[in-house]
């Protein structure tokens, strides 16, 4: 369904570059991806590269944000734990799960960072929304959410409900790195080693999990197109 609404778009000053759109095969390692984005950022705010969103996906792996409580972090020893710059608490990162790293100069854009979050909590909303899925907001609670009417309601009596996408960044000079991750197909077990975000009353879903056989590939094309809706052009990068 063709979304029109001009709300959360942050399309870019006229006369700027399309966004490089880059996809890396295999699984990257955590701490590389890391310093790849140090460096893209730091070329980005000099302007010797265009902006760039990165998909990956990562070996099992858990990541602490500036916000993460330790004690939230249930099983220390299951997988290998990043202490990370980007804002929120413990999440889970591994095959299966698409992150795409989003960095982009918000000085050609809108210097505005809760516009910039909301912006791609709607590139997923619209992502889902392709799909027939409806992903929604909860302003308690951080992430991209799907109600799960089939679940047992919870103990407040109110509807399951369970996170599919999850939120993270940083933004230095006004380039933003770091990102989001969408649930396509991962281990949802692997979850169970942390309270992820610091939210336990609610689990956790792919789109595998909700009756959809999407492979990666096919929500890489959704999200792209969600992606050019809310922030502009992109380009497929050569390298």
């Amino acid at each position: 369904m063709l979304r029109t609404d001009l709300q959360h778009q942050m399309f870019p000053l006229a006369g700027s570059p399309p966004v490089r759109w880059r996809i890396t095969d295999g699984l990257v390692p955590y701490d590389e991806a890391v310093a790849t984005m140090e460096a893209e950022v730091a070329a980005i705010s000099e302007g010797l590269a265009p902006e760039l969103v990165w998909l990956v996906e990562h070996p099992p792996l858990y990541t602490a944000g500036t916000s993460a409580n330790a004690a939230d972090l249930i099983e220390p020893d299951r997988f290998p734990v990043f202490a990370t710059g980007r804002g929120g608490e413990y999440t889970y990162h591994g095959p299966g799960q698409r992150v795409a790293y989003v960095m982009l100069d918000l000085k050609r854009r809108r210097q505005d960072i809760r516009a910039f979050v909301a912006a791609l909590e709607e590139v997923i909303i619209r992502t889902l929304d392709s799909m027939n899925v409806r992903g929604e907001r909860r302003e308690d609670r951080v992430g991209v959410w799907v109600r799960r009417p089939e679940k047992p309601l919870l103990p407040d009596g109110t509807m399951a409900e369970d996170k599919i996408a999850a939120f993270g960044i940083r933004v230095r000079k006004w380039v933003t790195f770091h990102g989001l991750s969408l649930n396509v197909d991962p281990d949802l077990g692997h979850f169970s080693g942390i309270v992820p975000c610091g939210i336990s009353a609610y689990g956790v879903t792919s789109l595998v999990d909700l009756g959809l056989p999407v492979m990666m590939a096919d929500a890489d094309i959704r999200l792209r197109e969600a992606f050019e809706q809310i922030f502009g052009e992109t380009a497929n990068e050569s390298r």
